[in-house]
């Protein structure tokens, strides 16, 4: 039941707040709110240590849902199938833990603050629903839900192009979604679950693949399944299906199949050049959303790539990696000289999101453990890194209303403690050693350097890109925050407001400038669960 509690804890507490009135405290919203993040976050870090490395799924739940006839295509079974792999337990506790940021810093919000505080514990809910889920159909029904409490939170509590950017954000994504849904169907039907059909049919299993090797049973006998475990077995794919590959051969549809899963995911992730969607939404997005927007829903992108487009095509994904690469290294360096360009400094690190998010893609591609393994340790430091930003920028636009780099000059003389977590957010980020997004640039260069399929060309171009971004965050720091204390004359910007931190944000930044620092120094926290 732990995987349950952490899905549906949130998504109860959220529509339970709405039937709480709004007119008396509404400061009670946002307390509840951090209790219950606060409730996942002890619960997701009790299952990151009570999981063994040495086994497979664990913590699983696993029940009959629906059985549902389709005539002579027989039977589909869908499942509430719940587990984790140690991918799922890392992305797990990110997203607990970047929940539970954003709890914290939602303070601000202060307009119709029920229906915010109910969408973001259903977004809360939905979000582990997608990491846990191994039926597929589950995991898309988790996927399709988290985009509808993302586009209210962006669309109603945004700045003001709000409207556009909810909608470009929702355009997007859905048209991922149907991508996803359309390779889903074709998995479904070319797969079958073996065990369930044989014990309608009243037989052994191996009774039951000769009858299927000389096609002696009928169609409208087979049950089919959404079990991802089952579709990345390929005994479980039927003889006769689109999916099906004679005498281990990739065939065209299975190409469909794969890029379709891959285009889908990413979009989500987001990669060059489905990406342009992510500043928008990003620099209209109240801080709180932006925060969980870079800390954990790109990282479904990641997840889906890697989980059913490798996981369930393996062969296409390495005959596909060079590809893969490619996309990768021009989202690294397309990001960053964006981000080099930018003079709103939220539009700087959302365009930082997309080169880091490259070097996930690039890992993946090299098809090596230390690529694969450094990608998700990518994923996890830019959620926390990301985070961390997000809130930086977040605590100067409440006190100034104003993000222009070049409105700002020696920011250090007023907010000293705040220019010290800015550049531990900032070396952290282009890949200082003993920060964590040291080691997950270093493992995925590494993998691609190893890699059979890609090798030195990449890594060159990898690092071209980590130099780009030291140059962004360098000319950023050096902008705003060095020399002698100025602001731009500026009806937003109240010069005694430019005041340090308060107690609420020093411990924020203290929690996440610990954890990028403790999972640099001791990297194995991390990959001793993959």
């Amino acid at each position: 039941m732990w995987l349950s509690i952490l899905i549906f804890f949130p998504i109860f507490s959220g529509v339970l707040l709405l039937f709480l009135s709004s007119k008396k405290n509404t400061s009670l919203f946002f307390y509840i709110t951090l209790f219950v993040t606060s409730i996942e976050l002890l619960l997701s870090s009790i299952l990151y240590f009570k999981f063994s490395p040495q086994k497979y799924l664990q913590f699983s739940e696993k029940i009959e849902w629906i059985n549902l006839s389709l005539g002579d295509f027989g039977y589909i079974s869908i499942e509430y199938y719940l587990a984790l792999d140690g991918f799922s337990l890392v992305m797990v506790w990110l997203s607990a833990l970047v929940m539970w940021v954003g709890a914290m810093v939602s303070w601000q919000i202060k307009k119709q603050v029920k229906g915010y505080f109910s969408l973001y514990l259903i977004l809360s809910g939905t979000i582990v629903g997608c990491f846990v889920a191994w039926d597929f159909f589950l995991f898309y029904l988790f996927f399709e839900f988290m985009l509808l409490p993302m586009f209210f939170l962006i669309g109603i509590w945004g700045g003001e192009r709000r409207e556009y950017a909810s909608m470009k954000f929702f355009i997007y994504t859905l048209l991922g979604s149907l991508l996803i849904l359309i390779s889903m169907i074709a998995l479904n039907l070319s797969t079958i679950d073996l065990e369930k059909t044989s014990k309608k049919l009243d037989i052994t299993t191996k009774e039951l693949l000769k009858s299927i090797q000389k096609k002696e049973i009928n169609k409208e006998d087979f049950v089919h399944s959404f079990n991802i475990k089952l579709m990345m077995n390929k005994d479980n794919i039927l003889p006769d299906s689109v999916l099906y590959s004679k005498n281990k051969k990739i065939t065209n549809w299975q190409k469909w199949a794969f890029w379709l899963l891959v285009i889908g995911f990413l979009i989500k992730l987001p990669s060059f050049p489905f990406h342009t969607w992510l500043p928008d939404a990003h620099v209209e997005a109240p801080t709180p959303v932006s925060v969980v927007l870079a800390g954990v829903l790109l990282k479904v992108g990641g997840y889906g790539i890697y989980r059913f487009g490798f996981g369930i095509f393996p062969e296409v994904a390495l005959q596909s990696s060079t590809i893969l690469a490619i996309l990768g290294v021009i989202s690294i360096i397309y990001g960053a000289m964006n981000a080099l360009a930018m003079t709103d400094l939220k539009k700087m690190v959302a365009y930082s999101s997309v080169s880091h998010m490259g070097f996930v893609l690039l890992g993946f591609a090299s098809h090596t453990q230390e690529g694969t393994q450094g990608a998700i340790f990518q994923m996890f430091s830019h959620g926390i890194l990301s985070a961390m930003l997000f809130v930086l920028v977040g605590i100067l636009y409440v006190r100034t209303h104003d993000r222009n780099i070049d409105n700002y000059k020696g920011l250090s003389e007023k907010m000293p403690f705040y220019t010290s977590f800015v550049m531990i957010g900032f070396f952290a980020s282009l890949g200082l050693p003993v920060f964590s997004g040291f080691i997950g640039e270093l493992f995925t260069l590494l993998g691609a350097f190893k890699s059979h399929q890609l090798g030195f060309v990449y890594v060159l171009l990898g690092v071209v890109g980590i130099i780009l971004g030291a140059g962004y965050f360098l000319w950023t720091l050096q902008r705003m925050f060095f020399g002698e204390f100025w602001v731009r004359e500026n009806k937003n910007i109240n010069t005694e407001n430019v005041k340090d931190l308060f107690i609420s944000e020093w411990f924020i930044l203290i929690v996440l400038s610990f954890l990028t620092l403790l999972t640099g120094l001791f990297p194995y926290l991390v990959f001793d669960k993959l």
